[in-house]
C-alpha cells in the first residue's frame, strides 16, 4: 500500500531512473520529465540509461544521446550508456527466473505453465537479455525513488503470455516502484532548430 501512496508524498531527495531501451517515440522520456515537474517530485534528480548499439562507438553514442536530451530540453543529472547488455547473466539470476517459472506452475492448475522447452530454447537469447537487464537494474536503480522503463514488447504468436509475464516479473521483482511505458513510435517530443 505504501508504494501506491508514493505519488502523493513529497520527495525531498531521490532519483527517477529512466531506462530508454529503444526509441518508442519519446514517451518513456516524456513521462518522467512531466512527473519531475510536479511539486511532489521536483527535487528528484533524473538519471537516463540507454543501451549502446555498438561497443566501439560508445563515446559518440553518449554525445549523441546527450545532444538529443538537450534538444528536447530534458534536464537530467546523469546519463549512462550501457555497453554490455548482451553479456551472459549470472547463474543466480537464472535461478530467479527458473523459480518464477516454477511458481507460475504451482499457482496455475499444477500442470503445464504454457511455456514449453522448445519456446525456452528458441527464446534463450531474449531471456538472457532480460535477465542481464535485471542485473543492470539492480546494480544501478535499486535505491531509486521511481524507475521508468520502456516496456519490452513481445512478438505476437512467437512468445507465450506466460513467458512474457515471467520476464516482466523478473525485471521488476524487489525493485522500487516501476513504471513500464510503451509508446507507439509516434514522436511525442519536439524541438525547434
Amino acid at each position: 500500500m505504501t508504494n501506491i501512496k508514493i505519488f502523493q508524498m513529497k520527495h525531498k531527495i531521490g532519483q527517477i531512473d529512466v531506462w530508454w531501451l529503444y526509441d518508442d517515440g519519446g514517451l518513456t522520456l516524456l513521462l518522467p520529465y512531466i512527473i519531475n515537474t510536479r511539486r511532489t517530485w521536483s527535487s528528484c534528480k533524473l538519471r537516463v540509461f540507454a543501451l549502446a548499439n555498438k561497443k566501439n562507438e560508445f563515446d559518440s553514442e553518449q554525445r549523441s544521446m546527450a545532444g538529443l536530451l538537450s534538444k528536447f530540453r530534458i534536464d537530467y543529472s546523469d546519463l549512462k550508456i550501457i555497453p554490455d547488455i548482451n553479456r551472459k547473466p549470472l547463474e543466480s539470476t537464472k535461478v530467479i527466473f527458473e523459480n518464477e517459472l516454477q511458481r507460475l506452475k504451482r499457482e496455475g492448475d499444477g500442470g503445464d505453465t504454457g511455456v514449453t522447452e522448445i519456446e525456452l530454447l528458441s527464446m534463450k537469447d531474449k531471456t538472457n537479455r532480460h535477465l542481464r537487464l535485471r542485473e543492470l537494474l539492480l546494480e544501478n536503480s535499486k535505491s531509486s525513488t521511481l524507475v521508468v522503463m520502456t516496456l519490452p514488447m513481445p512478438r505476437r504468436n512467437v512468445v507465450s503470455a506466460e513467458l512474457y509475464m515471467t520476464w516482466l516479473e523478473v525485471l521488476t521483482k524487489d525493485m522500487p516502484p516501476f513504471l513500464l511505458v510503451r509508446g507507439n513510435q509516434t514522436s511525442v517530443l519536439t524541438f525547434y532548430s
